[in-house]
Parts: C-alpha cells; sequence; structure tokens
C-alpha cells in the first residue's frame, strides 16, 4: 500500500514496484487518499476522474513494467498542456477547450507508463513569477500559505512538494519552471529550448516557450529528460539534440569553473537571509573543488530587461490576439495589463530590439570560454501574497531578475534548493550553462543537492541514498573513447573545435600521475605539447574527453607526427587513451613540466610565435 508517509520519488517508488511491495493499482489507491484529505486546495484545475486513474493502473499491471521506464509513476501537468481527451484553460475559464490529442511531451511519458492525475493550476496565460494570477484561486505555499507559491506554474510545484505527484510538466519562459521550483523546495529543470516539443502547449511567447521538469530529486529530472526530449518535426520551433558537440559541461565539481555575479550585482531585496544562504551555498561548491570567479552580470542583466520592456511582449499578445481582441474582460487584470500594453510595440521596436538581442549575446559569448556553468540565486527573495497584491509588477519583476534573461540567451539552467531561510522558507539556488548541457547539469545539481542534504519537497522525506544522476548510457552503436588531452584541444583553446565538432563530451578535469616529462615542441609554430613518459616525472594537467567511437578514427588520422595516441596514467590509478609523443622529438624542445600545465604556459605568452 501506498501510506501517507510514503515517498513518491522515482528512486523509491521504482525499488518498491520491483520488489513487488507495490502495484500500481495500490499506488493510485494511496494517492485518492491523499487528494481527499487535502480537498480543493486550488492546485488542480482538472482532475481526471478516479476510476479512470484506476483503469490506468489496471491496464499497467496487465502490462508489466518491461519497457517501460516511468512504470506507475504519477505526474502531473500544467493546464496550458494538452491531454488528450481534457480540457484546457491555460487559466482562463472562457478560454477552455477540450484537447483532441496530448501534447507529445505528454504522449512520450504516458508511452513510458506514467499515469497523469490531472491538470494544474497556473498564473493565467503562463504570465507571471507569483503564482497568484488565476480565477482558479491560489494554490498554498506549501511551506507557509501567507507566501506566494511562484508561478506560473504553481499548481505543478505544488503537487510534487505536496507529495500529490512524482514529477509535473511545467513551462518556463521567463522562469515559470524555476521561481516555484524554489519556493518550494523542488529541482525545477528548465531544458533547451527546442529539446521537448511544445506542440501542444499554448503559446505564451512561442520563440522562447520551453516544457520544464519538477521533480524531488535532479535524478528523477533526468530520469523525465530522457524519456520526454527527441525533435518534433511538426513543430517549427523543435531543435535536434546537439548534445555533446555543444555546451559541453564536466560533471564533476573538482576543478569545474564557476562564474557568479560580482558583490555589487548580487540583489536580495533586502532579504538577508537568502544572502546568507547563497554564500553558504558557495562555500559547499568550494569545498567540492569548484573554482570560483565573480563574473560582470551586467549584460545579463540588461538581456533580461528586454523580455518585459521590448517587443517580446507582443508575442504573448500575437499568441491570444483572436481571444484578447474578442474578450478583453475574460483576462485577469494584471494578465490584461501586461498582454494589452504590447500593441504600442511597432516593427521598428522589434528589429532595433533584436538587434539589441544579437549584440548582448556577442558579449556574453565570452563567458563560456573561461567559465564552465554560472551560479545564481534563483530568485533574490521572496514575497508574501499581500505584498503582491499591492504591488503586482514590481514584484514579479524582482522575482525575474535572474531568470529572465536565460532563453534569450539560448541556455540550459537546473534550479535546486540551497537551504531554508530563519522563517522555515526555502531558498534555492540555479546552475547555468549553454543550450544542450541538459543532462550534466542534472547530474551536477545532484551531487550538490546529495552535498547540502535536507529533504525532497515539503514532504520532510529526506532524499533517497540510492541511484545518483548520470549521464545517459550511450547505445553500443554510439559508443565512446575517453582520451586525455594536455594542449590546445583543451576546452577554450584553438584546437578544441576538433573535438566538439565529432561530438566529443568533457567527462573530467583530472592530473597524470606524477610519471611524464611535459614539453613545448618548438618545431611547430606555434608550439605544441609534447608528453613524454620518463623515470623522473611530473603530474600535469589533462582533461578527459569522452568522444564518439565512429568520429575516434578521423581524430586521430589528423594528428601530425611526433604527436600520437598511447595509454596515458592518470593520478587516481585508471589509464585512459591520451596524446603521447616519441622521445626522439623532445631533444631540442623546451622542458615546460614545472608550468605542469599547458594553460600556464600559454599565459605567459611563449605560444605565441
Amino acid at each position: 500500500m501506498l501510506d501517507e508517509g510514503d515517498s513518491l520519488d522515482l528512486d523509491t517508488l521504482g525499488a518498491r514496484y520491483r520488489a513487488g511491495a507495490l502495484r500500481p493499482s495500490q499506488m493510485v489507491e494511496g494517492l485518492l487518499r491523499r487528494l481527499s484529505r487535502r480537498g480543493d486546495d486550488k492546485v488542480w484545475i482538472h482532475r481526471l476522474a478516479d476510476d479512470a486513474l484506476r483503469a490506468q493502473a489496471a491496464a499497467l499491471e496487465r502490462r508489466g513494467p518491461d519497457g517501460l521506464p516511468l512504470y506507475g509513476i504519477p505526474f502531473a501537468i500544467k493546464d496550458n498542456i494538452d491531454l488528450a481527451g481534457h480540457p484546457t484553460t491555460a487559466g482562463c475559464p472562457d478560454f477552455r477547450y477540450l484537447a483532441g490529442g496530448s501534447a507529445p511531451v505528454v504522449e512520450k511519458l504516458v508511452a513510458a507508463g506514467a499515469i497523469p492525475i490531472g491538470k494544474t493550476n497556473l498564473d493565467q496565460f503562463a504570465t507571471g513569477l507569483v503564482g497568484v494570477r488565476s480565477p482558479y484561486g491560489v494554490p498554498a505555499n506549501s511551506f507557509d500559505a501567507d507566501y506566494v507559491p511562484g508561478g506560473s506554474s504553481s499548481g505543478s510545484a505544488i503537487a510534487v512538494a505536496a507529495g500529490l505527484a512524482s514529477f509535473a510538466l511545467g513551462t518556463d519562459t521567463a522562469g515559470s519552471g524555476r521561481v516555484p521550483a524554489a519556493f518550494n523546495n523542488l529541482i525545477g529543470l528548465k531544458p533547451s529550448c527546442g529539446l521537448l516539443s511544445t506542440r501542444g502547449v499554448v503559446p505564451a511567447c512561442r520563440s522562447l516557450d520551453c516544457v520544464s521538469i519538477f521533480a524531488l530529486t535532479a535524478a528523477d529530472a533526468a530520469s523525465v529528460l530522457r524519456v520526454a526530449r527527441g525533435f518534433d518535426a511538426a513543430d517549427p520551433y523543435s531543435r535536434p539534440d546537439r548534445g555533446a558537440g555543444h555546451g559541453a559541461v564536466p560533471i564533476a565539481f573538482a576543478g569545474l569553473r564557476i562564474g557568479v555575479p560580482r558583490k555589487n550585482q548580487l540583489e536580495f531585496f533586502g532579504n538577508r537571509d537568502a544572502a546568507g544562504l547563497f554564500e553558504q551555498a558557495m562555500a559547499r561548491l568550494d569545498a567540492l573543488g569548484a573554482e570560483r570567479a565573480e563574473v560582470d552580470f551586467a549584460p545579463f542583466f540588461a538581456t533580461a530587461r528586454l523580455l518585459y520592456e521590448g517587443p517580446w511582449v507582443a508575442e504573448r499578445y500575437v499568441a491570444i490576439r483572436d481571444f484578447i481582441e474578442k474578450r478583453p474582460e475574460a483576462l485577469h487584470p494584471v494578465t490584461r495589463k501586461i498582454i494589452g500594453g504590447a500593441t504600442r510595440f511597432t516593427a521598428v521596436d522589434a528589429f532595433a530590439a533584436f538587434d539589441r538581442l544579437k549584440a548582448l549575446r556577442r558579449e556574453t559569448a565570452p563567458v563560456w570560454d573561461e567559465f564552465d556553468i554560472l551560479v545564481t540565486p534563483t530568485a533574490g527573495t521572496i514575497y508574501r501574497i499581500s505584498e503582491v497584491e499591492a504591488d503586482p509588477i514590481r514584484t514579479n519583476s524582482n522575482l525575474g531578475h535572474y531568470t529572465n534573461f536565460m532563453n534569450l540567451l539560448d541556455l540550459s539552467a537546473i534550479a535546486l534548493p540551497a537551504g531554508f531561510q530563519a522563517d522555515g522558507l526555502p531558498f534555492g539556488i540555479t546552475l547555468i550553462a549553454p543550450a544542450f548541457a541538459d543532462e550534466s547539469l542534472c547530474v551536477l545539481a545532484d551531487a550538490l543537492q546529495r552535498a547540502a542534504g535536507g529533504t525532497m519537497g515539503a514532504t520532510g522525506t529526506a532524499l533517497p541514498s540510492g541511484r545518483p544522476a548520470t549521464l545517459a548510457a550511450p547505445a553500443k552503436a554510439n559508443a565512446t573513447i575517453q582520451v586525455a588531452v594536455c594542449g590546445a584541444h583543451m576546452s577554450g583553446l584553438p584546437l578544441n573545435h576538433q573535438l566538439t565538432e565529432r561530438g566529443g563530451r568533457l567527462a573530467r578535469k583530472c592530473r597524470t600521475a606524477p610519471l611524464y616529462r611535459f614539453y613545448a615542441l618548438t618545431e611547430f609554430s606555434p608550439p605544441r605539447p609534447g608528453l613524454v613518459r620518463a623515470e623522473s616525472g611530473a603530474s600535469i594537467e589533462v582533461e578527459v574527453w569522452e568522444v564518439p567511437a565512429a568520429g575516434f578514427g578521423g581524430f586521430v588520422d589528423g594528428i601530425p607526427a611526433p604527436l600520437g595516441i598511447g595509454t596515458v596514467a592518470l593520478e587516481d590509478g585508471t589509464q585512459v587513451k591520451g596524446f603521447l609523443c616519441e622521445a626522439h622529438a623532445v631533444r631540442a624542445a623546451w622542458d615546460i613540466s614545472n608550468l605542469g600545465s599547458w594553460r600556464n604556459f600559454v599565459k605567459e605568452g611563449k605560444d605565441k610565435p
């Protein structure tokens, strides 16, 4: 049976199913009892009938769990995402329609064995980060009902935090999948735009929309992502997953280069507890071996201002143009004010804003040559409902301070818990990377979530001890080979593209065993590195990259003599393939073993002709 205190995280549920200690039908009965006890909690706009849930569970039991990675896992769906045969409202009763089919992302999850419980409440037309702009009421923050639940995916977040669903789908255009996660002690994964199909989703700002995932753990978010992702040719904004070839991020904190906003750019809107919790989170990153430095966030914040101060608001108008022009009175007053004001923008304004965004993208791009990820608060503070009602625009804008720039700059992100304020309200941080680094972010978030400990959502249940998040295992046909690089093939250096173009993924940064001499080969212009095993050796910095086996031969074929690929011993005792140099070639070379790193050699400028 599923008792009141039993966790719905995927690890726990899956283990119970495999052991025969729980069946989907028993899970559904336990869940129905939980839902009944809560009554009308404003979480749901539409919930599936009890008998429909029982029928789904029975069908799964007849089918069996084989080949169903989400067998018997209950989930919630934000009510701007279609579920076949059920209404979609986008938080507006007069907009309501019956969905003829499910959104592809929902279809994938159901096909994998997940059980949809119902459609959840939201800020109307997904416009807001507060969670209070809904004619269906305000879902209570799972820690204090006087405070906003976060939006726009308010109901989805509360459903997971309260133990009513294992995970939930939200959407995230400006922070709607991250802010509610922070306010309810959850994981909020904002995938790369286009990674999950948005067909069957009521648009908010169509060119920037993405379907997001709320989960109790980062490992759960990664599991759901693997099922839900996939190119959809019928969605003009869908993109093939470029995976490791773009935005590759290491999956361990040791040596990870982390950028954080300058201290004078951090904004907590007077919330001292939040400021202190952010510093504590940074201290945990330091303890895990990350290398932290400050970043000028001015261009990121300038980008954020474009989202609501620029013509992208007009895209929200386009999404519901027919409806708002015929029935403006049907909109929530704040929603109508925001979207209705979009008509002031002209085509000239739009092109000027596109040009400005291009310039800001160019200005922020070099950050990724210096850093692997960025880390910010998810939200600088949290507000009481009464504060939002008194000043709805300013408070909402403040909540988007660290989120509004994300999709405009084509980034991936994951929000995760980072402790509690003195008043018991949760605080969260966000890990940010270039597009298509989604799974790496899940692995990093999982490690950080486990290092911080704590509980899942508002359930009071500790994190499960097993199943840490990992990168998806490649299919045999897509096997990879690990290769250690020590020179210009390293991240941010001139030949790194030879790895990324072949789909290479940076697995880790480490050092060799102290068995090597390191040289700058002066016969090349500019010089190239040469690693030679020696009796009296040093430990040299390397990056270990995973390269698809299909592209490895072409990579090796382009390596000029006297360099070649051999076996390199690493400091942890393992061995991988790596660059080595023929001994005869180093007789006239510079011995730079004392520098310990090609990056140090480059910093001294000696690689220049």
